[in-house]
């Protein structure tokens, strides 16, 4: 399991970022956020990795969602 990773254009995600801090630096990974089940009202405080436990989420695969949007967004 990552901890933290850094997209091929410079977008940074770590387990420990809080939802709602990922969204506000990224706004575009919101529809994946909500596609995943993953809340970002009120659950918004918790930390990505911890998020990702509790729907059952391989938090990899997540953070290669989360960068994939940024990295399409940024090309």
């Amino acid at each position: 399991m990552q901890t933290h990773t850094t997209s091929q254009h410079g977008a940074t995600f770590d387990a420990s970022d809080p939802l709602n801090a990922i969204v506000a630096r990224y706004p575009q990974t919101l529809p994946v956020f909500h596609q995943l089940g993953l809340d970002t009202c009120c659950g918004g405080t918790l930390p990505l990795g911890v998020a990702a436990e509790h729907h059952q989420l391989d938090l990899d695969q997540v953070i290669a969602l989360l960068e994939a949007v940024v990295d399409k967004d940024a090309s």
